[in-house]
């Protein structure tokens, strides 16, 4: 696992490019641990989770078998991290170039935004080894491409090309490969500019909202509003748009 901070933007690093970055032991327990350091780093504002070598995420380490139960292991060995993810004040961009595969995808789709290489898939391998997806693939694919074609997906073990991702909503945007890892850069360096606690209401709200009546929605946006409104940013923002010059926003 490699670790590297530039001003606002954490850079996290799947680094087991022999392996296609699969994840074994050390490399969930490094993950467990980097994802709760970054939400604790204040400095930070965006995350880019990426891998070394020729692609982003194998998925499991299956050399050394898998752990029964795995339901036990999953919630173990992947749910915090993935969780920790999705709870996590920050914003998180992963950064796929040649396969995010198994729970691997997981890990890509559950990031808040994704960049692509142009050449890169997102691999449903499941269903290759006669399982099922996990690690919140279903409810992930089902989001964006439909139940059609997240079945189509699953049963047919698709290696699903980044045009699609892009079109179906799961990618953000795609690069040319020799592009992707600068072009990410400037994308989290520029969201960075953002505002920290609006940006944060707003993925939290994204991430319940699809649950919830209109009605409901409706009062849990009136309720992140609330301390919005009386925070040091919203003012700065504000006279900032009077003065006809861009904020600068410090997350308080």
């Amino acid at each position: 696992m490699l670790y590297e901070v530039d001003g606002p933007v954490a850079t996290i690093t799947l680094n087991r490019p022999k392996q296609f970055n699969a994840l074994n032991d050390v490399l969930r327990q490094k993950l467990r641990a980097i994802v709760d350091t970054v939400d604790a780093d204040d400095t930070v504002r965006v995350v880019i989770l990426k891998g070394e070598g020729r692609g982003f995420c194998a998925g499991a380490d299956l050399a050394g078998g898998i752990e029964n139960p795995v339901s036990q292991h999953l919630e173990d060995e992947y749910k915090p991290a993935l969780m920790g993810i999705a709870n996590s004040s920050k914003i998180w961009i992963a950064q796929v170039h040649g396969s995010a595969a198994g729970i691997g995808a997981a890990f890509a789709m559950n990031c808040d935004l994704m960049t692509m290489a142009d050449d890169a898939t997102i691999y449903m391998a499941f269903a290759a080894i006669s399982l099922i997806p996990d690690g919140g693939n279903t409810q992930l694919l089902l989001q964006n491409m439909g139940y059609h074609r997240a079945l189509q997906a699953v049963l047919e073990g698709q290696k699903i090309p980044a045009g699609t991702c892009l079109d179906c909503g799961i990618a953000n945007k795609l690069f040319a490969a020799s592009e992707l890892d600068d072009a990410t850069k400037q994308w989290a360096q520029d969201l960075a500019a953002g505002a920290p606690l609006s940006m944060a209401a707003a993925k939290r709200l994204l991430r319940q909202v699809g649950h919830m009546s209109y009605r409901d929605t409706i009062t849990a946006e009136g309720l992140e509003q609330n301390p919005l409104s009386q925070s040091n940013d919203f003012k700065a923002g504000v006279q900032a748009f009077f003065d006809k010059e861009k904020p600068v926003f410090k997350g308080n």
